[in-house]
This record gives structure tokens, sequence and C-alpha cells, in this order.
């Protein structure tokens, strides 16, 4: 067979195309085991980073930041709807993104400013313990309140070139914020993408989700916390992020979302440590 024969080009390209195609499959099933461990990994560092129980810039290996997470984070499924814990539902492997995109265990949500297009019908909720917890004790009802020191909720909400998903971190009270953090976006850096700058992270300890610090929870009524231009109210404004107002408008749309009745907003109530 001539080497500059058509033929023999269209083969050649054929077989290298095949091999390639199966050296990145190959590659991509091998690796899969890795990539999923390694997000479980990242996931894990931000519930520890916005819990205030480990440093953003701390270097820990995988099997020190599975360690801490385990010893100080309960992971309880909820049901969304009523509030209610679901201790039938092993939080250790339930994937809540993964129930949100089935039809089977969603719905799809009313039009909402957070560009949530469904929910699902089961949530993730991190308790963090004061002190270290008892691997034997196998609860998944949730921590004694004498124990519980926050809560973290998952969050989620688009931006201006894409979805964000993070956690908030709030006192027993549930309207306290302790912080809030992302570990997925695709914004522009310098922009939007500052939703990543400590500084402006900083912000938000402090603030209050709902109504003024120490009224019940009963009287908040709506989310009022926001990302605004001029800060008029000390108790729920933060800083705009200059130049992706958009940006900024989508955290305070996707919190108002999930911290909403939609949201967390029934087991919100139904666990919020009432003032006395």
């Amino acid at each position: 067979m001539q080497r500059n024969s058509v033929f023999y080009i269209l083969a050649f390209c054929a077989v290298i195309c095949l091999v390639c195609s199966v050296v990145v499959s190959s590659s991509a099933v091998g690796l899969k085991p890795m990539q999923d461990a390694n997000k479980i990994l990242d996931r894990q560092k931000k519930v520890l980073s916005v819990a205030g129980l480990m440093a953003e810039d701390a270097v820990l290996t995988p099997e020190e930041v599975g360690a801490l997470f385990e010893s100080r984070i309960l992971a309880v499924v909820v049901e969304l709807a009523s509030g209610k814990v679901d201790a039938n539902t092993d939080p250790t492997t339930f994937d809540q993104l993964k129930a949100q995109k089935d039809p089977a265990t969603s719905r799809a949500a009313e039009k909402n400013r957070a560009g949530v297009a469904r929910i699902p019908n089961k949530g993730l909720v991190y308790q963090v313990s004061k002190t270290p917890l008892d691997p034997n004790s196998g609860s998944t009802g949730g921590l004694p309140p004498g124990q519980l020191d926050q809560y973290i909720f998952p969050v989620e909400g688009k931006g201006l070139w894409s979805t964000l998903y993070g956690f908030v971190a709030m006192a027993p009270d549930c309207n306290e914020i302790k912080g809030l953090t992302f570990y997925a976006h695709k914004e522009t850096p310098g922009l939007g993408g500052e939703v990543d700058n400590p500084k402006w992270k900083k912000q938000w300890k402090g603030k209050m989700a709902f109504g003024p610090s120490g009224t019940d929870p009963g009287s908040w009524g709506k989310t009022k916390v926001a990302v605004v231009k001029v800060k008029t109210d000390k108790d729920h404004h933060i800083d705009a992020l200059s130049g992706a107002t958009i940006t900024g408008n989508g955290v305070t749309y996707l919190l108002r979302f999930w911290l909403g009745e939609a949201g967390f907003g029934p087991y919100i109530q139904s666990v919020a440590v009432r003032p006395s």
C-alpha cells in the first residue's frame, strides 16, 4: 500500500483517532474514583473552613481533613417540605445535587430570582459540634442542643456566567450568619470571582439573615440579608462587589431562596433556638 494514497492516509488517521479515544476514555474511567474523592475532600475543606475549624490556607493531608471532619461534623438528611429529619436516609451516601437532578427525587421550582430550576425533596444539613463526636453514637437525628455550635446549609444559585455552589454557616438561632463560602463557580476573576476574596467573605460573619439579633424566629418573615451598593442596614447589608452587580445580586437571591420556605426554611423554623 502506498503511503501517500488517500486510503492509507484515511486509515492511518482512523487508527490514531481510535488509539487516542481509547487512551482518553481509559484515563477518564481510571481517574474518576480519584476525581470523586478529590471533590469530597474539597467540600469537606469548605465545610470545615466556613465553620471556622480550618483556616483556608491550612495545609492538611486528606487523612487529617477527613479525621477532623468526622470528629466535629454531623450530617443529617431533612425533608425540605416538612423540615423533619429523615433518619432512614444515610447522609454519608446521600447526594443532594444528584437528587435535585432526578425527577423522581425532586420537584420543579416556581420561577425564582436565584435561577433554581428544581428542588430536591430532601436536603443535607451539616451540624457542627462544640466537642469531638462520639464515633460509636451512630446518631442520625442530630446533635443535642448543648453540643450544637452551628448549622451549615448548602446553597446554590445563578451568578453572571455560572451557578455558584457554596455553604452558609449559621448560629444555633439560625439567624446570625457565621460565614459564607463557595466551592464551585465560573465567575470572572477579579470581578464576580471576588466572592472568594477573604476580605469580602469576612463581612458576612455576624450579619443577621432575618430579623435583628434576639428576635423570635416566628416573626422573621422573609430573608433580609443582602449584597448592596449602599449599606443602610448594619445588621443585614454586605458591600457589593465592584463591577459585579449581577453576581452580588445572585448571592442575595440564592441565600433568600435556600433559607426561605422553598428551601431549608421549614427546618430552620423547627430547630432555631428561640431567644430566652
